[in-house]
C-alpha cells in the first residue's frame, strides 16, 4: 500500500545511488508542505523540493500535449505543414513581431536588474529571421509519418518497418526566445511539444505563445496544446516535468550542473534524453598548420559567446614563436570588434611564450554584473583547461603550448566537454589520426562556429551532443525535429494457409 507523503522530518535518512543515503535538512522540512513532490536526484543525491503549483503547471502542459499527441494522428502532412507557414508568416507582420519585441525588451531589463547575463536573451532581427527560415525549412522539409524503411518478403507474407510519431517531447531551454521554431520541428514528424524555458525569457515566450504559435496552430487546424508552455518561472516546473513516465523524450540546454541534474531526473523516470550542458569549443594547431588559416579561424570563431565558440586553443611548440602572435592579434581584433579589450588565460608553464605587456597589464572586462578591471592574462592550472568562459562582451578564451599532436589528443580526451574541436594541419594523415582518435561529435579544420543544424544542416536543432556522458545510440549529433520518431513493424498477409 502507497500512501502520500504529508510532511518530511529533519534528519531522516532517504537512500540514493543504490548504497548511499542523503539526510533531510531543517530548512527542507520546514518547507515542505502536503500536495508538494519530493525527488532524490540519484547522481549526487541532493533531494528536490517541487511545490504543489510548481507541479500542477508542468502536469497541466502536460495533459495538453497529451491530448494533442491524440488529435495528432487524424491531422495531415499538409496541415502541419500550414502551421509551419503561418507561423513564419505572423513572425514577419511587424504589429505582431512590435509586441514580441516589447516582452523581451520587458524580460531584458528585468535579467539586468538582477545582475543576469543577456547575451542570448535578445531578439534581435537576426533571431527573428532565422525563427522565420526555420519554420519554412520545415513547411518545405519531406513528411517521413508513414514512410516505409524496408519491407521484407515471406511467401504469404511481409513485414514493413515505418516511420512513427515518437510522443510527447519536454524541452527545458536557457532563455533563448528562438526556441519555439526549434521546437516546433517535432510537430513535423506527428510528435507534440511540451516546453519550459528559462525565467528571463518567460515573457517573451508568452508573447510568442499568444501573438504567432497559438494563432498558427489553430489557422492550420491543429490541436491546442500541440506546442505547451509550461507556465512558470521556477525550475521545479522543469524537474517536474521531466519526472514525468509520460515523456517519450527529454531534451535539455543550458548550464552544465543544471542539464546533468535535469538528465538524471528523466533517466530515474524511464525517460530517453538528449542533454547538451556544456560548450566551449577547443583548436588545436600542429606543427604544419597554415598561418593564414590558423589566424582567420580564431578571429571567425570569436564572433560572440555561444556553445561553439573558440574557448580553448592549442598551439605545437615548434610554431609558437610564429603563431602565438597571431593568435592574440586576432583575439584583440574580436574583441575591437565589439569596441572591448580581451581576455586570455594562460596555462602554466606556457606564459614565457607570451610578451611582456600581456603579463602586466589590464583589462576592462564587461561581466553580467558589469565592468570589472582585471588581469589582461591570467595563469590557468592545466587541469582547468575545461572550464568554459562564459563571456559578455569581451572575447575570453584559454592558450596551452604543446609538444606534439598526441599531446593535444590526450588534452582534448581528458579536459574538455567533448564538444567540437578543429584541426589546423595541412596533413592528410595528422587529420585522419586527428578524427579517428578523438572523442568529439563535431570535428572540423576551420571555424568552430559551423556547429549548429540550421547552419550546417537547415535544419533548426533541438540539441546538440556532447559526449562527457557517453555516445548516442544511432543518433546523429545534432538532434533535429525529424529525427524524433520511431520506428513500427506492420504485418501483411496474402495467404490464410501461413502457421508456424
Amino acid at each position: 500500500m502507497s500512501l502520500a507523503l504529508e510532511r518530511l522530518v529533519a534528519g531522516t535518512q532517504i537512500p540514493f545511488a543504490g548504497n548511499r543515503v542523503t539526510v533531510v535538512s531543517l530548512e527542507l522540512a520546514a518547507r515542505f508542505q502536503p500536495g508538494d513532490h519530493l525527488l532524490v536526484e540519484q547522481v549526487s543525491g541532493e533531494l528536490l523540493l517541487v511545490p504543489v503549483a510548481d507541479q500542477k503547471a508542468a502536469t497541466v502542459a502536460i495533459e495538453r500535449a497529451e491530448a494533442a499527441f491524440a488529435a495528432m494522428s487524424a491531422v495531415s502532412d499538409e496541415a502541419i505543414s500550414a502551421f509551419f507557414d503561418f507561423f513564419a508568416l505572423r513572425l514577419e507582420n511587424q504589429d505582431c513581431w512590435d509586441l514580441i519585441e516589447a516582452a523581451n525588451l520587458a524580460d531584458i531589463e528585468w535579467a539586468r536588474s538582477r545582475g543576469r547575463s543577456t547575451t542570448r536573451l535578445l531578439a534581435d532581427d537576426r533571431m527573428r529571421r532565422d525563427m522565420i527560415a526555420g519554420l519554412r525549412a520545415w513547411r518545405d522539409a519531406p513528411a517521413t509519418r508513414g514512410k516505409v524503411l524496408s519491407c521484407i518478403e515471406h511467401d504469404g507474407w511481409k513485414v514493413e518497418q515505418v516511420i512513427s510519431p515518437l510522443g510527447i517531447v519536454a524541452f527545458v531551454f536557457e532563455g533563448r526566445p528562438n526556441v519555439f521554431a526549434d521546437a516546433a520541428g517535432v510537430l513535423r514528424t506527428g510528435n507534440t511539444a511540451v516546453l519550459r524555458i528559462g525565467s528571463d525569457a518567460l515573457g517573451t515566450a508568452q508573447a510568442i505563445v499568444t501573438h504567432a504559435l497559438n494563432p498558427s496552430l489553430s489557422d492550420a487546424g491543429l490541436p491546442a496544446g500541440a506546442v505547451s508552455l509550461v507556465e512558470s518561472i521556477n525550475h521545479a516546473a522543469g524537474w517536474a516535468m521531466f519526472a514525468d513516465r509520460r515523456l517519450s523524450l527529454a531534451v535539455a540546454r543550458g548550464s552544465g550542473r543544471a542539464v546533468s541534474q535535469l538528465g538524471s531526473i528523466a533517466q530515474q523516470a524511464g525517460t530517453a534524453v538528449s542533454l547538451h550542458g556544456t560548450g566551449g569549443a577547443w583548436l588545436i594547431a600542429d606543427k604544419d598548420a597554415d598561418a593564414t588559416r590558423f589566424a582567420a579561424v580564431v578571429r571567425n570563431s570569436l564572433d560572440r559567446k555561444v556553445c561553439n565558440t573558440l574557448n580553448v586553443c592549442l598551439i605545437h611548440r615548434d610554431r609558437a614563436a610564429e603563431l602565438v602572435p597571431l593568435f592574440l592579434n586576432a583575439l584583440q581584433q574580436a574583441g575591437a570588434a565589439r569596441e572591448e579589450g580581451c581576455k586570455l588565460h594562460i596555462v602554466e608553464g606556457s606564459e614565457a611564450h607570451l610578451p611582456g605587456h600581456w603579463r602586466t597589464e589590464t583589462v576592462d572586462v564587461y561581466r553580467a554584473d558589469g565592468y570589472q578591471t582585471e588581469a589582461l592574462a591570467e595563469s590557468l592550472p592545466e587541469d582547468q583547461l575545461g572550464r568554459e568562459w562564459e563571456w559578455e562582451e569581451t572575447p575570453e578564451v584559454s592558450l596551452m603550448i604543446i609538444d606534439d599532436l598526441d599531446t593535444a589528443i590526450a588534452l582534448f580526451n581528458r579536459y574538455s566537454p567533448q564538444f567540437t574541436v578543429s584541426l589546423i594541419s595541412e596533413q592528410a594523415e595528422a587529420q585522419e589520426r586527428f578524427y579517428n582518435q578523438v572523442n568529439a561529435p563535431f570535428v572540423g579544420n576551420g571555424i568552430t562556429r559551423w556547429v549548429d543544424g540550421q547552419y550546417a544542416l537547415n535544419k533548426p536543432e533541438l540539441g546538440l551532443s556532447n559526449w562527457e556522458n557517453g555516445r548516442l545510440f544511432a543518433r546523429s549529433a545534432i538532434l533535429s525535429g525529424d529525427g524524433v520518431f520511431t520506428v513500427r513493424s506492420r504485418m501483411s498477409q496474402t495467404d490464410l494457409t501461413v502457421k508456424r
